[in-house]
């Protein structure tokens, strides 16, 4: 996918998650078909009936040229000597004060920004920016303009790897080449176009030094027949050959079993901010919206090898 195809649909993505407008990227990516998809919208216009800002979810890519992210995930240097911080004294005392004016909010949820009187209120990897009081929140990025650094994509990215470090290998289904010089991390859906379009390749992917390790995100909910499939898969003797048959349209005949991880991923998945499948998280945290054929995929993963920040 070229990349200004994908910096548009990154935008679309943020307005959407925003509430803001209804996107379907059909082009690249299998889209949300459930209630969730609405969800920020309804969750900001709930919460604003008693307080105007509530627990939300909401997050957003600003409709702003590719740049690259910050060096540093915290925000490198913070204008006016003003620190991210997420706890001591007195920080702590003064995100305390803030998450009291918002139902549901703890301390670790929020963050000081280089901006006085805003601070970053995160659910899982979304962002929203509020007030001290309260009594606003936007969503959008943030940018340190003497440097073009877009501070809400390093601290996403940031994030994301944070709940990935939290979720051991073994709980994916993981197609690796000999060497891997990318490795990748996929949520997919067996029955979904481009995540099968994708599987097809995987081969391709391997020969090229990508390692895909792939979690489970059904689309459609808990109780659906994609979601059963996923538990099919995981409970077979070979997941991958299973993985590889069910995104053929084969059935499998594995008996569902407990515990197993789908319920788990999927919940990550929504923590990610996904809005469709597959969604691709890069070595760097990036999240690619949609799926990219391997020729296309190397040259993101180049590109994510030189955003990243060394070590």
């Amino acid at each position: 996918m070229h990349s200004a195809t994908r910096d548009s649909l990154r935008m679309a993505r943020g307005l959407l998650r925003s509430g803001l407008v209804l996107v379907l990227a059909a082009a690249v990516g299998c889209s949300m078909n459930h209630a969730w998809q609405g969800a920020t919208a309804d969750k900001v216009a709930s919460a604003s009936q008693t307080q105007p800002l509530g627990s939300t979810r909401a997050a957003g890519a600003a409709a702003a040229p590719r740049l690259a992210p910050a060096a540093a995930a915290a925000g490198g240097t913070p204008a006016a000597g003003r620190a991210p911080a997420t706890g001591g004294a007195p920080a702590g005392a003064e995100l305390a004060a803030v998450a009291s004016h918002i139902p549901g909010a703890h301390v670790s949820d929020l963050r000081i920004t280089p901006v006085p009187g805003i601070y970053e209120y995160r659910q899982g990897a979304e962002l929203v920016y509020v007030t001290a009081d309260g009594q606003f929140g936007f969503a959008g990025d943030l940018y340190r303009l003497a440097d073009r650094a877009n501070l809400s994509d390093a601290r996403r990215r940031e994030l994301r790897l944070a709940l990935l470090r939290d979720v051991p290998e073994s709980s994916m289904v993981v197609f690796a080449p000999e060497k891997a010089n990318y490795t990748i991390t996929v949520f997919t859906d067996v029955d979904c176009a481009y995540c099968r379009a994708l599987h097809k390749q995987i081969a391709e992917y391997n020969r090229l030094g990508v390692k895909v390790r792939y979690l489970f995100y059904p689309r459609t909910g808990p109780n659906t027949e994609s979601w059963a499939k996923a538990e099919q898969v995981w409970c077979s003797a070979d997941r991958r050959s299973a993985l590889t048959h069910a995104k053929l349209g084969e059935p499998l005949h594995s008996p569902v079993c407990n515990p197993n991880p789908v319920a788990s991923q999927y919940e990550l998945g929504k923590a990610m901010g996904l809005t469709g499948t597959p969604g691709i998280i890069t070595p760097s945290g990036d999240l690619l919206p949609g799926y990219a054929p391997p020729d296309e995929l190397l040259e993101e993963l180049k590109q994510d090898a030189r955003a990243r920040p060394p070590g």
